[in-house]
């Protein structure tokens, strides 16, 4: 049986490119953005996911990602996730819409014999769709992560600048023991921005994988809402993607 060592609120949202005002597909999409909310913690962590959608479970997909911001107050993601305005070269001014919720649930994070799992249970949408499919967001899911040493390199084009490598305090930089990566364990490596991870599709049926109820950690998951618990407004972007599982 697994440990759990975090649960919390799970949140999905994808960011559109620029002017792409309606979203058709995958190729319409810029960013896949994850927000992890612990209920016993002070922390809001938004995470980046590196090719747009989550490791496909059955190819065990090695994908990378990165914490991009961590606040203590929701209304401080509010910047990550409004519509942005661009000045171009030629000063046009263009637009990029807000970032759109399309799926939320129950998350634990999870010690597994020498690994840790980032596992999740959707609540919303009762019945994925297209949009979900897309970005590889399953009804349930678990994948191994790992994260990755700041003082280790990296091949070139991979992972962040120099400007934005993490600097982790000695405790957790010890926890490398001089490795290039490390388990997820414990979870506070989420808490600085810059944290590089790497996330392994592992298995589709997370509760029966890790012994863990997720059943159980969604029913508390029901008491927030992408909207109210990260006051996100509804009326600047679509609620398709959520509750019906649509592109919009």
């Amino acid at each position: 049986m697994a440990e759990l060592l975090e649960d919390g609120d799970i949140y999905f949202l994808y960011r559109p490119r620029v002017e792409e005002e309606h979203v058709d597909s995958l190729e319409e999409v810029q960013r896949l953005l994850v927000v992890l909310h612990p209920w016993h913690g002070r922390h809001l962590r938004l995470l980046i996911i590196g090719r747009k959608r989550l490791p496909d479970i059955d190819e065990h997909d090695r994908f990378w990602a990165f914490v991009d911001e961590v606040v203590d107050r929701p209304e401080q993601l509010h910047e990550a996730v409004q519509a942005r305005a661009y000045r171009t070269r030629t000063r046009d001014r263009r637009r990029q819409p807000p970032a759109r919720p399309v799926a939320e649930g129950a998350y634990v994070i999870a010690r597994h014999d020498d690994h840790t799992h980032l596992a999740y249970e959707l609540e919303l949408p009762l019945r994925p769709g297209e949009a979900q499919h897309e970005l590889s967001i399953e009804p349930e899911a678990s994948y191994i992560v790992t994260v990755k040493n700041p003082r280790a390199p990296s091949p070139p084009g991979v992972g962040l600048g120099r400007s934005r490598k993490v600097k982790l305090p000695a405790a957790l930089q010890q926890k490398f023991h001089g490795r290039r990566f490390a388990p997820l364990d414990p979870p506070g490596f989420l808490d600085h921005p810059g944290t590089e991870l790497v996330l392994i599709g592992a298995a589709h049926d997370a509760s029966q994988e890790l012994r863990v109820d997720l059943d159980a950690e969604v029913d508390r998951a029901e008491r927030s809402t992408v909207f109210g618990d990260l006051r996100i407004s509804r009326r600047d972007r679509p609620v398709a993607p959520l509750f019906e599982g649509r592109w919009a």
